[in-house]
């Protein structure tokens, strides 16, 4: 485990807003980091998740989270900015790059080894990597158009066997949030437990060829995106945990957006972020969100 007594400057928190410009829902100014009103300063924060959550490549990066290099966060990442922002005594960013929910009990750092007794807020980002998320994005890419000979759709492949492969998928992972609540809940009885959506990643139709993603399969991928956000909101809300949704707030911020608009990186990337990730501005949006419902 390595927790932190979080020293709160606000200089990441400021420079992450600062970089934002005026975001979605309204915006908030932070002058001195401090407990939102009406919230409670979490004593212990631990953050789980995937690549969404931990943010890395953006810089700076927080060195002394992470056992390793995809494991090292961002200190730019929403968990970073709302435990700056609320406060928090003492804070575990556990989020890794290709985390799926086998990542919390095993392998190079169980993300779950950092919940205590004593933990009192976790925030979650998981599911999409256990579901194929990532590498249906990138199946998805065509450099080169519709009909061109060696070619093929993503949402073709994915549905050639009669069905559909991912959304089969997301569908059967769903019993695996209740499990997640009640696993969390046996280690921190007294957490409040928050799950983090997946931002809007595509707009309706795409915009090849800016982004290169055929049409149909801009449409394939945001409605299996928007299919795991259903599933775990309705699931996770259901056994007695929290959902917070990003994708309205991100909703005309896609891949597709022009310059600081842009709050989720395409195939190639236009700032220091992961393909196919949330930039520096969707981490303060997301921050934000978050912020505003633990209000």
């Amino acid at each position: 485990m390595r927790r932190r007594t979080l020293v709160v400057t606000g200089v990441a928190f400021v420079a992450a807003l600062v970089a934002a410009g005026p975001v979605s829902a309204g915006g908030f100014t932070v002058a001195t980091p401090s407990a939102p009103p009406g919230s409670t300063v979490p004593h212990h924060y631990v953050a789980l998740g995937d690549s969404f959550s931990n943010g890395i490549p953006i810089l700076p990066l927080d060195l002394e989270q992470g056992s390793t290099p995809r494991c090292t966060p961002s200190l730019l990442n929403y968990p970073h900015l709302v435990a700056q922002e609320l406060g928090a005594v003492s804070f575990d960013d556990e989020t890794c790059g290709g985390a799926k929910t086998a990542s919390f009990t095993s392998g190079e750092q169980p993300q779950y080894n950092a919940l205590t007794p004593h933990t009192d807020l976790v925030t979650v980002g998981i599911g999409g990597n256990d579901m194929g998320l990532l590498s249906l994005g990138e199946s998805c890419i065509n450099f080169l158009p519709e009909g061109t000979p060696g070619t093929r759709s993503c949402a073709d492949t994915a549905t050639a066997h009669g069905g559909d492969l991912y959304s089969e998928k997301i569908v059967a992972f769903a019993p695996r949030y209740t499990q997640i609540v009640h696993e969390i809940r046996e280690r921190s009885p007294h957490a409040r437990i928050v799950f983090v959506g997946y931002p809007t990643a595509i707009r309706p139709g795409g915009c090849y060829p800016m982004q290169p993603m055929w049409a149909r399969d801009a449409d394939y991928i945001q409605a299996r995106i928007d299919q795991i956000n259903d599933v775990m909101r309705t699931t996770v809300t259901a056994a007695g945990a929290e959902y917070v949704s990003l994708r309205e707030s991100t909703v005309g911020h896609d891949a597709c957006a022009v310059g600081a608009d842009r709050w989720l990186e395409g195939p190639i990337p236009s700032t220091i972020a992961a393909p196919l990730h949330p930039n520096q501005t969707g981490h303060a949006n997301a921050a934000q969100q978050v912020l505003a419902h633990l209000r």
